[in-house]
């Protein structure tokens, strides 16, 4: 392969959302580390530039008085509130707005966005399409660019996006269950319609797999779908190693992105040899 063909795993195009542009697809969150300076050496090591902080549920600072946003570069990252913890649209409204005053004072690029989360209850921790649909609406007037976690349902994901969502971020499986991808057809359905102009669609909306990841394979599979980034927190995390996990997540994330777009071979039924018959050699007589 010549130098000039040659893909170096930075040949990653920025992922844009509402006018900006993240370097990295991996969006990653900070919470459940055992503590902050393990959650900065994983967040370096996943080399993602936007990371998720918990308005309601997160504890912005430590039984040292240390906060956590001490610990993230804010001058690089974009860090995405979360309104984690909502089970009403109005709860996940009135969330939405305090992230948005605090990043104010901060003057950080994500003061505007929101990653929407309005829960149908505490065992499944599933979003409440319904209550998801109203908040994205009422943040949308407000001028919030709005990431929504969804279902993988594909009719409810046009509707987010008909409603205004800067993003819909529909799960792979639920927080936290380290399943991976359920329903790998229903992903791509909803990508399908979304992204095919056939069906109404923009390839250039962008779509995020939030929630049940567990193994970098998970990452992998979800950008072969064509989603077009992943979001994580529990796999990294809760993981023995959060900071190998994070770098190996990572190598997941550019290797779905290049084998998605390099066109994959055709599945067939039997084997195709990769080498030709014609011309070998043979110890059997008259062959």
């Amino acid at each position: 392969m010549s130098e000039a063909n040659t893909i170096e795993t930075t040949d990653i195009t920025p992922l844009a959302i509402a006018g900006r542009h993240l370097q990295s697809r991996l969006v990653v969150g900070t919470g459940k580390y055992q503590d902050h300076e393990v959650m900065q050496r994983a967040i370096d090591a996943s080399g993602a530039d936007c990371v998720t902080v918990a308005v309601r549920r997160e504890r912005l600072v430590d039984a040292e008085g240390r906060s956590l946003l001490d610990f993230l570069d804010t001058d690089r990252i974009t860090i995405l509130p979360n309104t984690a913890g909502c089970f009403t649209a109005e709860d996940a409204v009135r969330v939405s707005r305090l992230g948005r005053e605090l990043l104010d004072q901060l003057g950080n690029p994500g003061r505007d966005w929101v990653k929407l989360e309005v829960l149908g209850d505490k065992t499944t921790l599933l979003p409440d399409p319904v209550g998801t649909l109203e908040a994205c609406r009422e943040l949308v007037a407000d001028g919030f660019h709005v990431l929504c976690y969804a279902s993988d349902d594909p009719r409810l994901a046009v509707a987010l996006r008909d409603a205004g969502a800067a993003s819909v971020m529909p799960a792979g499986s639920p927080i936290g269950s380290g399943r991976g991808i359920n329903n790998p057809h229903a992903i791509a359905l909803l990508l399908e319609l979304l992204k095919d102009p056939a069906q109404g669609g923009d390839p250039n909306y962008p779509v995020i797999v939030d929630a049940g990841v567990g193994t970098p394979s998970d990452v992998t599979m979800a950008m072969e779908l064509g989603a077009d980034g992943v979001l994580l927190n529990t796999g990294i995390a809760h993981a023995k190693d959060p900071v190998r996990m994070a770098h190996a997540m990572r190598l997941a994330l550019e290797s779905g992105y290049h084998g998605a777009r390099s066109g994959r071979i055709p599945m067939r039924r039997y084997a195709s040899a990769s080498s030709p018959f014609e011309g070998v050699i043979s110890t059997i007589p008259g062959e």
